[in-house]
């Protein structure tokens, strides 16, 4: 085992949390230490153009997964929604943290009373009113919330976490009525006295991988895989595998209106077994299995348009499950919806 490890992040507030959480847990697990190495991505170069203009979230890694190319680095920390599902050739995915909150959530201005913060979507559209404006760079949250708040007008919106906040807060230019964040960084941050309220995702399906850390790693590198395996969440994993195999199956793009959401539930077993369930209980076992419940959603970039899809199974069918969810989407004509985003990004 070697004495030290070098691991590469970007340098946003965000970002640094997640590495040292991943390094903290490699201690923890009688890893060694990680030094860290911060790698300025093009993402963080183009802070003023919108996602979609600058060519999309893979901005955020391609400098970082070079690296790990290059042995500059041995493991990569990102935040999951932020990776193409087509990963370069050589590279993996080895290790995921457990799953913070996945939702978005809305985040009003300081000045609005604590008492204002709306309870629930019916409340928001109030609170808000007929033509609020609204930050967010996300394609996605635009398209779903448009349905919300067809009078709504969406600014972009990029920057750290507390550089968005204070955007929001000054108010100088009155630019934002409100901003949309992901309810996992403003926790792992401890911003979430912050949030007004989480969207439910009904409302607003999350990004593919939101709220997941990812330690990517070379597929030739067997002493980092299985040092970084010892810190692997398997409920994440397969939650991220799913969410992960709807988008490959609608085509691969990160900048695009899709979401998805894995949950894990867990459900007693039927009936016929019951003699087998009385006997494990009998044995100590859990008479109780983990099931993968998966929701996703393609919506036009204007709101005019919506496919939902989902489906339900083992924990162990995971991308079996993500990819009949995106088979289901495209059944509905979720290529259609896709082709003509693809076209006006």
């Amino acid at each position: 085992m070697p004495d030290e490890l070098k691991l590469g992040t970007r340098g946003s507030q965000l970002a640094l949390w997640q590495a040292n959480a991943v390094a903290g847990r490699i201690a923890e697990h009688g890893g060694p230490a990680c030094r860290i190495v911060v790698i300025k991505t093009t993402g963080d170069r183009l802070q003023e153009a919108p996602l979609s203009e600058a060519g999309g979230k893979r901005l955020f890694v391609k400098e970082i997964e070079d690296a790990l190319l290059r042995h500059d680095i041995d493991l990569a920390v990102h935040s999951s929604k932020d990776m193409p599902v087509i990963l370069p050739e050589g590279l993996v995915i080895g290790a995921v943290l457990p799953r913070e909150d996945p939702r978005d959530a809305i985040i009003l201005p300081l000045n609005r009373a604590a008492e204002d913060a709306p309870k629930s979507v019916e409340d928001l559209v109030a609170a808000l009113g007929q033509s609020p404006r609204i930050g967010t760079s996300s394609v996605r949250r635009i398209a779903q919330l448009t349905r919300l708040l067809p009078g709504a007008q969406f600014e972009p919106i990029r920057g750290n976490l507390d550089t968005r906040l204070r955007k929001l807060d000054e108010r100088g230019d009155r630019s934002y009525d409100a901003i949309v964040l992901a309810a996992a960084g403003l926790r792992r941050l401890g911003f979430s006295h912050r949030i007004s309220m989480n969207l439910p995702p009904a409302a607003c399906v999350p990004a593919p991988g939101q709220g997941i850390v990812s330690v990517e790693i070379r597929t030739d590198d067997k002493v980092t895989r299985d040092t970084v395996a010892r810190i692997n969440d398997a409920d994440t994993a397969a939650l991220l595998d799913a969410e992960r195999a709807v988008i490959a199956m609608l085509g691969g793009g990160c900048q695009t209106p899709v979401g998805a959401l894995a949950t894990v539930s867990r459900t007693s077993q039927v009936a016929s077994h019951q003699s087998s369930v009385a006997s494990r209980q009998s044995e100590g076992e859990n008479p109780e299995s983990q099931v993968l419940d998966l929701a996703a959603v393609v919506v036009a970039l204007d709101g005019s348009r919506i496919v939902r899809a989902h489906a339900s199974g083992e924990m162990a069918n995971a991308r079996l499950i993500g990819k009949a969810v995106g088979a289901q989407l495209l059944a509905e004509g979720a290529g259609e919806i896709l082709e003509v985003a693809s076209r006006k990004s």
